[in-house]
């Protein structure tokens, strides 16, 4: 949590309250705005899908209607080879009432033998001189498979335009030696079953014959009959009806398909997608437009509410100045409630300066009690350390590091007013001291407040403890690793314990001290008296492992004297 901490502080400079409350406008208006465009693009894909599969619908939808022109032009044919002239082989009569049946329509009947010959075409007068038909391919399929078939577009010599023809196979042995009636229907009377108007704007449909040409199209991007569709576009077209995706000139489109039944012609309709989803582009703006709209809103209303802080801060400021005089100082109103509470509390602070200069002294006298307990343990100290020192020198050096450290412990008992201290601060002070840094150092177990008396003497412990680690434990390799744990034992036979241990790891062979110094009396001697505990050294292969287990009252208990 302090390298968060730290992290954020970096990240927050110093800067006015207006700064500040604009960020936090900022804040709290683009995860709105970014939620609502997730929601906009979530329902732009949602009407993507919707689009792609009512494309196929909608080619679905056309080719049905194709489907039934084409039923209708079947039964028109069966009712013109069945008629009683074309039985008799009366072909004048046959010829006077079919065009008058078709009169006015685009549909025309022709009668042609199997070489293509036209007996009869109702689109020129009786009597006149027929051309072979244009299409005699989609003839001859017809005679070959003996049942009704529908050709391909095709240009046709007698009409001059684009028509398609649907042939029925006639039995042989009729009186007018006619093989096959043909109903001709111009190509362009058909535009009406491809205009459709539940296709979105910019779209376009076709009807494609068996070799994906152009029968009709219409729409924006319509296509001339008798042209060949785009043959990267027929090869999406797989299956009886469905869509697909494809890009032209850096625009997406869609391109849906069918398949009109019983017969192998096939429709389709395609268009960009940005034309389908315009509703969306409207919504982007409106989006944007309130965005900007809220936010110059929400910064107006930030500056006023900045400006009506800044008041307040000034006023509080004076008040905390005169107070820094000497001042006695009443409460100052102001707009801001919070600002209100900070006057009165400094208010209320003027008239408790002279009960804390009282307590100062209190402390002052307290702090000169501490000083001689103080100056007591380092005599002791230092008389211990004379008895071992080989040099003054070496005098020396103990008498420094340990005064260090006990300096550090009494520093952040200063700092708390002698109330104790947390023991996870006492370790990383005490290593701090002798180590520098905490980098090599773990360290758990739970939230333990220790008192004066426990930081002097755990301060020794552990200033001891890491003196030897780095000379001649773990902490004198870089592999090592130094590890101290604590934890509150509770049981119903005795009063709770404390079970404190120091471990180390990965550090240089371990071998038994031949002889007792002032470091070894500390540790096991004083720790154990110190504490009216029982302290515990085993000294393994892969590093020293020193353990203290002592009432738990000996730790947080009052602060001694």
């Amino acid at each position: 949590m302090r390298w968060l901490r730290r992290i954020l502080l970096d990240l927050l400079p110093t800067a006015s309250i207006g700064t500040y409350l604009t960020i936090m406008v900022a804040l709290a208006t683009l995860p709105l705005l970014g939620f609502a465009a997730f929601l906009l693009l979530e329902l732009e894909q949602s009407q993507f899908q919707s689009l792609k599969l009512n494309a196929g619908r909608d080619a679905q939808t056309i080719g049905r209607s194709v489907e039934r022109k084409i039923s209708d032009m079947e039964t028109a044919l069966t009712l013109v080879a069945n008629s009683p002239e074309m039985r008799d082989g009366d072909l004048r009569a046959f010829y006077n009432r079919v065009s008058e049946s078709l009169k006015g329509s685009s549909m025309y009947i022709l009668l042609a033998q199997r070489d293509g010959k036209q007996l009869l075409n109702t689109r020129r007068p009786w009597g006149s001189r027929l051309q072979p038909m244009s299409n005699i391919a989609s003839l001859q399929s017809a005679l070959r498979s003996g049942r009704v078939e529908l050709s391909g577009i095709f240009f046709g010599q007698t009409s001059q335009q684009w028509v398609v023809n649907l042939t029925m196979p006639i039995p042989d042995g009729n009186r007018a030696g006619v093989d096959a009636v043909v109903l001709t229907q111009d190509a362009a009377s058909l535009a009406s079953h491809t205009s459709r108007e539940n296709l979105p704007p910019g779209w376009s449909a076709a009807l494609l014959d068996d070799d994906g040409k152009v029968v009709v199209s219409s729409g924006e991007d319509s296509r001339p009959s008798g042209e060949q569709f785009p043959p990267n576009w027929l090869e999406l077209m797989f299956g009886s009806t469905g869509s697909a995706v494809f890009y032209q000139d850096g625009d997406q489109y869609l391109l849906g398909y069918a398949r009109v039944d019983e017969w192998p012609w096939r429709v389709a309709v395609w268009g960009p997608v940005a034309s389908a989803q315009q509703t969306f582009v409207t919504a982007w703006r409106s989006l944007l437009l309130g965005s900007l709209g809220l936010m110059a809103l929400s910064l107006a209303v930030a500056l006023i509410a900045a400006h009506q802080l800044r008041s307040s801060i000034r006023t509080i400021a004076c008040m905390a100045d005169r107070i820094g005089q000497g001042d006695i100082v009443s409460p100052q109103r102001t707009r801001i409630v919070e600002a209100n509470y900070v006057a009165v509390a400094l208010s209320n602070a003027s008239f408790d300066r002279a009960e804390a200069e009282e307590r100062v002294h209190f402390i002052l006298q307290e702090l000169v009690h501490r000083t001689k307990n103080i100056l007591s343990l380092v005599q002791a100290m230092m008389r211990q350390l004379a008895r071992s020192a080989d040099s003054v020198e070496d005098f020396q050096r103990a008498v420094s590091g340990r005064l260090a450290g006990l300096a550090q412990s009494i520093e952040a008992l200063a700092r708390q007013e002698w109330g104790g201290i947390p023991l996870a601060t006492l370790v990383d002070l005490q290593l701090a001291t002798v180590v520098g840094s905490g980098d090599r150092v773990e360290r758990h177990g739970p939230d333990l407040l220790v008192n004066a008396s426990a930081v002097q003497n755990l301060g020794l412990v552990f200033h001891e403890l890491a003196t030897n680690s780095v000379k001649y434990g773990a902490l004198s390799v870089l592999e090592g690793r130094i590890r101290v744990e604590w934890a509150v034992e509770e049981e119903a036979s005795r009063e709770p314990q404390l079970r404190l241990t120091w471990s180390e790891e990965h550090g240089p062979p371990v071998v038994a001290p031949t002889r007792r110094g002032f470091g070894s009396t500390v540790i096991e001697r004083h720790a154990a008296s110190s504490f009216s505990g029982q302290v515990t050294m085993d000294f393994r292969s892969n590093g020293l492992r020193w353990e203290l287990l002592a009432p738990l009252s000996a730790f947080t208990g009052g602060t001694a004297p």
